[in-house]
């Protein structure tokens, strides 16, 4: 038989529909997503448990008492699982789904139980919408709507009607032709017939069949959530994706409660309405006891309207009155509340990525929604303009096909991650396997399987395309799809019983750190060179968000940043990603404005606009230090003033309280003088630095000077001096009332003090000479990685314990600035911080210290929060 291209025939159809009636689909499209977007609002808007007080009413007005209790627990019981927002969701969908199904169905039931042409017209129609598999529906319904909502309410409607069709007719048919025959023997009109008589006594199944319709509608919804319908099936789609038996059981089970509650109201509905029905509740209550009686009783509809009145209004006046729910803080109001539509693969990186622009993007004043699709839905979603960004695009290899489709309606804002590559892995118990070429002639060993993953992932079609092929396993070997999560519990299992086991993989991925695997090397380059994850797109999105799209280009994570991340979120649990994100984030501070920088944008400290005094020592680690902290508190709304002193100036003004703090205080030993005089009116703040130590240091070309015994005798050869720095300084006076004497060498040498400057400008000029010259320095110096000096040894210890530099204040300090107070207690500096510090500063050059500390800070982001964090 030659071959019929019914599905090209089908596919020629569908692509003239779209071309030709778009309007139509568009207008379809907002008509449903405004029904559903109503009846959610409704549903949504009271507490959860006041809504299910609501329809435990209902159900004690339908089915009594028992029924009632049993909806309010099952209810409260969904709230308990945090399951509520998306069976709000489901059941917007199936609402406003069962509307539009009975709308259409129960019509076209009389139309066909009056006629029997349309009756034999309509039976294959049905025939062939009830039977065509439920999954088929989505792929017009993204084809002409989109993805989303819409095309799950299209695709419910088409799956739902037929049950609805049919039992109309079969109700009206079941009429016995005799009433009909009487009724129209005394001249009623064919229209009051059926309305009067055929209608009223078909009820009873026509109501099965909406009854029927609507729980079609339930379990199609749930299978829409594949294509971005939300709700119910977005939880258990991920469920599934993921293989999280905790999920899916919770997902499962709140449909199980929402199906059982439509089941029973709408069954109960059913016998209110009929006149049958309400006879047969009658008698129910009529033969029950007196002790059944109270259980049965049911409140008269406008004693139940009453309720559902009241509750209703309770549920809006919270809604009014009440605090609304705190989101996340908007550090710079950039987005003003405009929406953003994101979707992700339910892949590690994609979830990790996409949760993190959802923060980054809710700090900056947006609101993204987040949606996980199937890769095939989330491009063609994207190319209809349904989704403006995703941050999971493997190229230019796994996605190729993908993107040769829709690249001319998507926007590549690159990568941000890479290179990356694609494998196949076994156990590395399993030996003689190193290479893809290995696995010939050993499908018996792995059972002829491969392992994958999602059927429309690139990394599956390359392996049917080339890999396989390309190496002669395609037919010794089946590729078995299924899921990510899917596989990797595949793995896990064979792992655990030590069988072989083939499966796809790629890298990075954190199952190489969980197991110990073999990547098969692939030797003809099949997988080709590696892929970069990229940003994509929607035509048009930069333009209509400029600076949305400028971050996402700039956007750059390393391995170590991603993987924590992916991490995070693990540890966070299940539908918690969100919180795992910000506690990556408290770990890496600064991120947000590294990704998404705007002026201006750090948040204010709590004593904005408060102007503390800050003195400082002409000491490269004081200025150094200084200049950062002048820098960090005016980001953060302060107004600090600096100005500079030598050491005795400043404990005797800030003792005064005409200096609140400085950063320098060098302590136990080189100021103690000065601590010891002034420490009645001070604070120590804490030290924000150790292992520091005083010295005097040579040029290591001055040889046999290896300590400070060894300068004894050589003051000819140093013309009797030792260049100093300040006069007031701590490390002076130890060095003249201390050091000099123990070694004998107070009288052979004069210790000179024009300052630190004059110090450092005398040892460049003597080491360029190559001259011998003896300097008071101290650690951490930049003077060490520029020359090559020797620190003289001091056996005796004259120089004393090592110091910590410590912040010191004015004793009204803390009480003064509490929140600058709280900062300098916390703040450490490490010896390569300190010193790459110093280093740019001394790169910035002479009267240029702020440019050198501002390219400091911005080699280093997150260090205004990690000095000076705000909560």
């Amino acid at each position: 038989m030659p071959r019929l291209d019914i599905g090209k025939w089908i596919d020629s159809g569908i692509t003239w529909l779209r071309e030709n009636l778009d309007w139509l689909f568009d207008f379809i499209a907002k008509v449903v997503d405004g029904m559903y977007e109503g009846v959610h609002d409704v549903l949504s808007a009271p507490e959860p448990l006041l809504f299910a007080g609501i329809l435990a009413v209902i159900a004690w007005w339908l089915r009594g008492l028992v029924a009632s209790v049993v909806a309010f627990a099952g209810f409260a019981l969904i709230d308990s699982i945090q399951q509520w927002d998306e069976a709000m969701e489901t059941l917007s969908l199936v609402l406003v789904a069962g509307f539009i199904t009975i709308v259409m169905a129960v019509p076209l039931g009389i139309w066909a139980a009056r006629s029997r042409t349309v009756s034999t017209m309509l039976r294959p129609v049905l025939d062939f919408m009830q039977t065509m598999p439920a999954f088929v529906y989505l792929i017009p319904g993204i084809f002409f709507f989109g993805v989303g909502v819409v095309p799950g309410a299209i695709a419910t409607i088409v799956f739902a009607m037929p049950p609805s069709v049919r039992m109309t007719e079969l109700g009206i048919r079941q009429v016995d032709e005799e009433l009909v025959e009487a009724a129209e023997a005394f001249g009623t009109s064919p229209r009051r017939t059926l309305v009067r008589v055929q209608l009223p006594l078909a009820l009873p199944t026509i109501m099965a069949g909406v009854n029927q319709a609507i729980m079609l509608a339930l379990s199609m919804v749930v299978i829409s959530g594949m294509v971005g319908g939300g709700g119910l099936g977005s939880s258990v789609f991920e469920a599934i994706s993921s293989v999280d038996v905790a999920l899916g059981f919770e997902g499962g089970l709140a449909v199980v409660i929402l199906a059982m509650y439509l089941d029973r109201m709408t069954g109960a509905l059913g016998e209110r309405v009929s006149p049958l029905g309400r006879r047969a509740i009658a008698k129910r209550n009529a033969a029950a006891t007196s002790g059944l009686k109270v259980l049965q009783w049911r409140p008269a509809t406008s004693l139940a309207t009453v309720g559902v009145v009241v509750l209703a209004l309770v549920a809006g006046g919270m809604n009014v009155f009440g605090e609304d729910e705190k989101g996340p803080e908007v550090t710079a109001d950039v987005g003003k509340g405009r929406s953003l539509n994101i979707g992700y693969i339910n892949w590690d990186e994609g979830v990790a990525s996409t949760y993190l622009w959802k923060e980054v993007l809710e700090q900056r004043g947006f609101k993204p929604k987040v949606q996980s699709y199937e890769v095939g839905a989330l491009y063609t979603g994207m190319a209809a303009g349904d989704i403006d960004v995703q941050t999971n695009s493997w190229l230019p290899i796994t996605h190729e096909s993908y993107w040769k489709n829709y690249r001319d309606k998507l926007d590549d804002l690159g990568s941000w991650y890479g290179p990356t590559s694609l494998e196949v892995a076994v156990p590395s118990y399993v030996k003689g396997v190193k290479t893809l070429e290995d696995l010939k002639g050993k499908g018996g060993t792995f059972k002829g399987k491969i392992i994958g993953i999602e059927p429309g992932a690139g990394e599956m079609k390359l392996m049917k395309d080339k890999v396989l092929p390309g190496y002669g396993l395609d037919k010794e070997y089946k590729l078995v799809s299924g899921s990510t999560a899917g596989m990797l519990s595949q793995l896990e299992r064979s792992y655990a019983k030590q069988e072989p086991v083939a499966v796809t993989l790629w890298s990075p991925h954190w199952a190489y750190s969980k197991y110990d695997l073999t990547k098969l090397k692939d030797t003809k380059g099949a997988f080709g060179s590696g892929d970069r994850l990229h940003m994509l797109a929607r035509k048009g999105f930069a333009q209509k968000e400029p600076q949305v799209a400028e971050w996402m280009k700039g956007f750059k994570l390393d391995e170590k940043q991603l993987t924590t991340l992916e991490q995070a979120i693990q540890d966070a649990g299940k539908g918690n990603q969100q919180q795992g994100v910000r506690a990556w984030l408290e770990k890496n501070p600064g991120m947000i404005d590294k990704i998404a920088p705007v002026a201006g944008a750090e948040a204010k400290g709590k004593q904005a606009g408060a102007a503390p005094r800050i003195g400082y020592f002409p000491w490269d680690e004081d200025i150094a230090t200084t200049y950062l902290w002048k820098n960090v508190l005016e980001r953060r709304g302060y107004k600090p003033s600096i100005k500079q002193y030598d050491v005795g100036s400043m404990f005797t003004g800030m003792a005064a309280g005409q200096i609140d703090v400085e950063f320098d205080g060098w302590l136990p030993v080189a100021q103690k003088q000065y601590w010891d005089k002034y420490k009645h009116n001070l604070v120590d703040i804490g030290a924000w630095y150790d292992r520091t130590s005083l010295e005097l240091a040579v040029p290591s070309y001055v040889k046999d000077v290896k300590s400070l015994a060894d300068l004894k005798g050589k003051g000819d050869r140093f013309k009797g001096k030792i260049v100093g720095i300040e006069p007031g300084t701590g490390q002076m006076k130890l060095l003249k009332d201390k050091v000099l004497p123990a070694y004998g060498l107070d009288e052979e040498y004069e210790v000179t003090s024009a300052g630190s400057p004059a110090m450092l400008a005398e040892l460049e000029r003597a080491y360029k000479k190559r001259e011998p010259i003896v300097a008071v320095l101290w650690t951490p110096h930049w003077a060490y990685s520029k020359y090559e000096l020797t620190k003289l040894a001091d056996p005796k210890k004259a120089f004393g314990e090592n110091n910590e530099i410590r912040s010191l204040g004015h004793k009204s300090f803390p009480k003064k600035y509490p929140e600058f107070y709280g900062w300098l207690k916390e703040w450490h500096m490490t010896e390569k911080e300190l010193a790459g510090l110093e280093a740019s500063i001394q790169d910035a050059g002479k009267g240029k210290i702020e440019e050198g500390v501002q390219k400091w800070m911005d080699a280093h982001p997150g260090i205004v929060d990690k000095m000076a964090p705000v909560k």
